[in-house]
């Protein structure tokens, strides 16, 4: 009899499959791994030392989604299997590996590889020395170059229209600090220690990385409020928006009694680090008129950092993928129009077009317009 330890939903871009596309562009793979462990002598003393590192586990796991390529899902579960096995402790354990945005010509939700290792019958593989991501710098040698990210051609972002940029809608350079995060200072004096290494909302992409941004507005005239603003975030040093979702009227979940919102989704890609993505939307709120006076309370413009690549963690100030996008109908709905294939890592993560579907909100959709962006 042994205890387990579940860790579901953890994700990373990798780039397995046996077509050249797969090799260059790249997709979400995600993985649920259970551990089968004795928890006892942890519980009885309390001490981290006494169980298993699942965030370690966890980080092992992203490194092999991301690391060398493989033909088949076969061998990137076997790979996973034998870096959890090698870890003190872990007595078997079972890889779930999921291929969301599989090559297959017809529809269908998830390709679905599961696998049991243990003592007994261990991984044919031997488990990875250093899984680096593709594109992240290698410990010893040169990198291996990033694979573009795909390209959403539904909806692409058109000009400002003519006195769109009236006003002053533009936001705030950002200063060259912020973007790079506190660790990254001006030059620094003789003798001074080396900062801190950033955490991970701190970490600036060596190359784009993909982003996606939820933006409502229930305060005002929301629809002019909502396109001025994503003109406004297309000006942010180091975003760029590829694609406007269409635009969804919703109830409002949470908070006091107030009107239905309009809500939409941008696709984009951004150099910027997780919290200077989030502080660049923060200054667009602010520019029109967002005053944090009530938790889910009514407001001009509220922009939601969704996604931001293949980033997951939290801090007092940011929490990646969003916390409550799987269960936001007003979120996953647009979002799943622009890129039906799109998956939300992370805890309850998924491919975003199921998620949609059973969201606990999705009956709070009063209309969507599909074409409010590109109409005019």
């Amino acid at each position: 009899m042994t205890d387990r330890i579940r860790l579901v939903g953890i994700s990373a871009t990798g780039h397995h499959g046996v077509l050249p596309e797969e090799r260059r562009d790249g997709q979400t793979f995600v993985a649920d791994v259970v551990l089968h462990v004795d928890t006892r002598d942890a519980a009885a003393s309390d001490e981290l030392a006494a169980t298993v590192d699942y965030a370690a586990v966890a980080r092992e796991v992203a490194d092999v989604l991301s690391g060398e390529p493989a033909d088949l899902l076969e061998t990137v579960a076997e790979r996973i299997a034998a870096a959890v096995l090698a870890r003190r402790g872990v007595q078997a354990v079972d890889v779930t590996l999921h291929k969301p945005q599989a090559p297959i010509p017809v529809p269908f939700a998830d390709v679905v590889v599961e696998i049991h290792r243990d003592r007994a019958h261990p991984p044919v593989v031997a488990a990875p020395t250093a899984a680096v991501a593709v594109g992240a710098p290698a410990a010893n040698g040169p990198t291996t170059g990033p694979a573009p990210l795909p390209t959403i051609a539904d909806l692409v972002l058109p000009a400002p229209a003519a006195g769109a940029a009236a006003g002053g809608l533009a936001v705030p350079a950002l200063e060259p600090e912020a973007l790079a995060g506190p660790g990254a200072t001006a030059d620094a004096a003789p003798g001074t220690p080396p900062a801190p290494p950033p955490d991970r909302m701190d970490a600036v992409p060596a190359e784009p990385v993909q982003v996606v941004l939820a933006l409502g507005s229930n305060v005002g005239a929301s629809q002019e409020t909502l396109r001025d603003a994503i003109h406004a975030l297309g000006d942010v040093p180091g975003l760029e928006v590829t694609a406007v979702g269409p635009l969804a009227r919703t109830a409002a979940v949470g908070g006091p009694e107030q009107p239905d919102f309009l809500n939409t989704v941008v696709l984009g890609r951004t150099t910027l680090s997780p919290r200077a993505l989030l502080r660049a939307c923060q200054a667009v709120e602010e520019r029109f008129g967002r005053v944090r006076a009530e938790r889910w309370g009514p407001r001009t413009l509220d922009v939601d950092v969704i996604m931001h690549g293949s980033t997951v963690g939290a801090t007092d100030d940011l929490e990646l993928p969003h916390p409550r996008a799987h269960e936001r109908a007003f979120v996953l709905l647009p979002w799943t129009h622009v890129d039906p294939r799109a998956v939300l890592p992370g805890l309850g993560g998924g491919p975003v077009a199921a998620l949609a579907q059973t969201a606990p909100d999705r009956d709070g959709i009063r209309w969507v317009n599909l074409d409010w962006w590109t109409a005019g």
